[in-house]
């Protein structure tokens, strides 16, 4: 049996406000290629497929587009599972037509497959339950029993302990409640099938980026790796960016990462997704298929100053890739400065100067009462800043202080005739 690993596609996500759509229908158009390519029996998705729980027409449309050619008309299974970005019941509103296809989608830690018949091409549901299932696939000599654990938050996973009825399982900490679950599910496995296990949660030991959204402050949902089924032939995660496998893991624990770089700490990340071929009594081949979908990211740092970034553009450094820019520089840079390197390269998302000027005085408490906000503010500039705000720049800030007074003064006039109206 072979199996694609792949996770985090993050639909519909921007880097700062440009539209990546375009990149990710590349990212997809590779994918489907890939698995048709390799043959793929089961195609295994970890969650975040989209970047919000609320996404656009055109993400959703991307997605079913995919996971139609990842079905091929009934020909490969593929398993999908919310992430903690995702709504599950949006996900999941295409199970009546999905499941038909052998397209099965999952919201909830304890949701069932068994709730929607499958029937399409030879892919079978041969048994299931509230979080596991148990698949028939075309060309495989044996079937695949995979537990299910689509992200489970403290008030999802509340709902699968109640039911439960267990008061010493509600008590336990997070990670021993989530290796509960592992530990009952894992009873179905069995010695004559492939064994698998996917979900979206944090392992202790992972590697983070900065473009994860944090599932809880303090790392309270932290799972540590030993409560996965240690019989497991592959579990595969959704989460985090970076492609890694979790070696202090009891089995072949893996992260595929997200398929493209979606924030600069990214820049140089190889991204991937995991081709499995697994079957029972054998311990599982794992190898990555390495991504070169999308832009690039990289980070640019001009120590020579402004005149030093503006000859990169000129000579066409990295033409197809998305630049975050930083200037050593001794004064504020102008205006008319970051047009023109946006200009020679419109692929530089931020330009940020870096003064070399030393840091001025902070005003003490006492000082700032009574002094005007844009003398505040001009002060305050050139404390972060180190150096003199521009005429321009203070002009807009007044400017903006102007409609938000503006704004306040009419909204109070407002509620004065609304309190005289209702007296």
């Amino acid at each position: 049996m072979r199996i694609l690993h792949t996770s985090d596609w993050h639909l519909g996500k921007t880097l700062e406000q440009i539209s990546r759509i375009e990149e990710q229908r590349e990212f997809i158009d590779h994918l489907c290629t890939t698995v048709e390519e390799e043959n793929i029996d089961l195609v295994l998705i970890a969650g975040d497929i989209y970047d919000t729980s609320n996404p656009s027409a055109a993400a959703e449309e991307l997605f079913y587009h995919a996971i139609e050619r990842l079905n091929g008309k009934g020909k490969r299974a593929v398993v999908v599972i919310a992430g903690n970005h995702d709504n599950p019941e949006r996900l999941c509103a295409a199970s009546p037509l999905a499941y038909k296809n052998g397209i099965i989608l999952l919201g909830y830690p304890a949701s069932d497959a068994g709730s929607y018949k499958v029937s399409g091409g030879n892919i079978k549901l041969v048994d299931s339950g509230p979080g596991w299932l148990e698949l028939s696939l075309p060309n495989c000599d044996h079937t695949a029993v995979i537990i299910t654990l689509p992200y489970p938050s403290e008030s999802r996973l509340a709902v699968v302990l109640a039911q439960q009825a267990d008061e010493e399982i509600l008590q336990e900490a997070y990670s021993a409640k989530v290796g509960s679950i592992f530990a009952s599910l894992a009873e179905k496995f069995r010695d004559d099938s492939v064994n698998l296990a996917v979900s979206h949660l944090f392992l202790r030991g992972g590697k983070e980026s900065e473009s994860e959204r944090t599932l809880q402050v303090g790392g309270a949902m932290t799972v540590d790796p030993e409560a996965l089924p240690a019989k497991a032939h592959f579990v595969a995660l959704g989460h985090l960016h970076r492609p890694q496998q979790i070696k202090s893991a009891p089995c072949p624990v893996y992260y595929s990462g997200s398929p493209l770089a979606y924030s600069f700490s990214e820049a140089d990340y190889s991204k991937a997704v995991y081709i499995i071929d697994a079957e029972p009594g054998k311990e599982a081949e794992v190898r990555p298929v390495y991504l070169n979908c999308g832009k690039p990211l990289r980070r640019w740092v001009a120590d020579q100053g402004i005149s030093q970034a503006i000859e990169w553009c000129q000579e066409g450094r990295d033409p197809n890739a998305w630049i975050d820019l930083e200037i050593v520089t001794e004064r504020v840079l102008k205006v008319e400065e970051q047009k023109q390197l946006r200009s020679l390269h419109p692929g530089i998302i931020n330009i940020r100067p870096r003064l070399k000027t030393e840091a001025v005085e902070v005003l003490s408490p006492e000082s700032r009462e009574g002094r005007k906000i844009d003398e505040l503010f001009k002060d305050y500039f050139q404390y972060r800043m180190g150096a003199e705000m521009s005429e321009e720049l203070m002009g807009a800030f007044i400017e903006v202080i102007n409609d938000s007074d503006e704004e306040t003064d009419i909204l109070s006039e407002g509620g004065a005739a609304g309190e005289a109206e209702a007296s």
